[in-house]
């Protein structure tokens, strides 16, 4: 159940907003400006849509980290208006806790996703938790410890700041 209307009333810049798009941007600028504006958009999204409420589980949710794979990461994207071939956006989603993985959670940005990008781009999404992510590691995964090694990390909790409280709400409202 959706609350509030499609679009995510999120400020771009307010005063007080320690995340610069520009931070995100800068770290996909092999990509034309576009392509840029489009990932940060994205990420943001990700960021403030991310609904932890939806789901019991024994510790706050939080993402921990949000990676640009694929194309657009490789620096081999495509994009033909001829015959309206274009690459996917392909973002992982690593969150604190495993519940934090499940639709419900994310219902809400990819419904912003969809409203505000629609068809002018595909983008997939993947969840993994840290467990997950330490559990690639101990068995050598290489699906996806090389996919993350390759990938772009758009935003890290543990450097990059929080969104803050009125971007989150105006997100949910």
């Amino acid at each position: 159940m959706l609350r509030g209307p499609l679009v995510c009333e999120l400020q771009m810049n307010p005063p007080n907003d320690v995340y610069a798009r520009e931070v995100v941007m800068a770290r996909v600028g092999h990509l034309i400006r576009r392509k840029q504006q489009e990932v940060e958009r994205i990420t943001r999204i990700l960021r403030a849509c991310f609904d932890p409420t939806r789901v019991q589980a024994p510790e706050p949710g939080e993402i921990r980290r949000i990676i640009l794979i694929g194309p657009y990461a490789r620096k081999n994207w495509y994009e033909d208006d001829d015959a309206i071939n274009f690459s996917d956006y392909e973002f992982w989603i690593v969150v604190n806790h495993p519940l934090f993985k499940e639709a419900e959670s994310w219902t809400r940005a990819r419904d912003v996703i969809g409203s505000e990008l629609g068809n002018r781009c595909a983008v997939g999404l993947e969840f993994y938790s840290k467990a997950d992510i330490r559990v690639a590691k101990v068995e050598r995964d290489t699906f996806i410890l090389d996919r993350i090694e390759a990938g772009i990390t758009l935003c890290r909790a543990s450097r990059d700041a929080p969104l803050p409280t009125r971007q989150r709400k105006g997100a949910r409202s």
